[in-house]
């Protein structure tokens, strides 16, 4: 197997685990979203820090910790980011156990044209007529929801600007994954902990009040959520980025799957007249990234 294969085999399996993640989520739809978010980054913080010890990477983790600490710059880089993943995660957890797989679904499509846009703003990146094109169906989508149902669709807007937010400000900070969720999740852990005690305090917290099952699950959220990233790290090491584009459009893809055929979400007319604008939208982009990659590898071959 090559490490283009490798690679590829290495992305897919991350985004089929991300994409099949609200099979979990529904499983703690009796948990509070915020409690199931901060049991997240508890157990993601134990779990990835018991890893890098037992593989032997301590020092590399504290000289990770030096180092952002006498970078201030890329220190409030890193701990924006946490914040950032942090509201991602909440609302992703909160569509799921709402009965908005859908949404969720939408936003992690749209996701992708957001990061390009933000790109132009933040890395002076040029923006294609195609992509510019790609932009406005993608938001006559969105507005075809708003019109139908009088409202933003925010949860899936949410996600794709909390997502893109997070990866420019990672963009410049080059950390290990493991190692870097460990940092990230460390952020915000004292929040965590202290909300723990705030719920424990007025007997409402259901870690260990709601049976070894919920324990145990809200424990594997940690795993669940260090495996596919480590995955998608040594997927994108082995692959040109717009191959990982393609990729990723397989976790949304899952979700919709999901949405649609298992929980039995609303799927009218107006809904496929949004995702089709949606996947119009990601068939342009798409097409504009292959196009605009070969000839990047054509002008590097001469």
């Amino acid at each position: 197997m090559t490490e283009q294969q490798k690679g590829m085999l290495f992305a897919f399996t991350a985004y089929t685990i991300w994409g099949v993640f609200p099979l979990f989520w529904k499983l703690l739809d009796h948990v509070s979203s915020l409690e199931i978010l901060l049991g997240r980054v508890i157990w993601s913080f134990v779990f990835t820090t018991i890893f890098i010890i037992l593989i032997g990477k301590r020092k590399e983790l504290m000289a990770d910790l030096s180092y952002l600490w006498h970078n201030k710059r890329q220190f409030y880089s890193l701990m924006a980011a946490s914040f950032f993943i942090s509201i991602n995660w909440y609302i992703y957890i909160w569509a799921v156990t709402h009965e908005r797989v859908l949404e969720a679904s939408m936003g992690y499509y749209i996701n992708p044209i957001i990061s390009v846009v933000f790109g132009m703003l933040f890395f002076k990146e040029k923006l294609s007529r195609s992509t510019i094109l790609a932009l406005v169906v993608a938001l006559l989508g969105v507005l075809v929801m708003t019109v139908n149902y009088g409202q933003v669709p925010w949860a899936s807007l949410l996600l794709a600007f909390s997502f893109a937010v997070y990866g420019v400000l990672k963009k410049r900070i080059v950390l290990e994954a493991t190692r870097g969720l460990a940092i990230e999740t460390l952020f915000i852990l004292p929040i965590a902990v202290i909300y723990y005690i705030y719920l424990y305090s007025n007997d409402s917290m259901q870690f260990l009040h709601e049976g070894w099952q919920t324990d145990v699950l809200m424990m594997i959220s940690g795993i669940l959520t260090a495996i596919p990233l480590i995955l998608f790290a040594k997927g994108a090491q082995r692959i040109p980025m717009y191959l990982l584009g393609f990729i990723q459009y397989v976790s949304p893809t899952i979700g919709f799957f999901l949405g649609v055929f298992l929980y039995k979400e609303p799927f009218t007319q107006v809904e496929l007249v949004a995702f089709g604008c949606i996947w119009t939208a990601i068939a342009i982009f798409s097409y504009s990234s292959i196009h605009q990659a070969r000839k990047r590898h054509a002008l590097q071959a001469k």
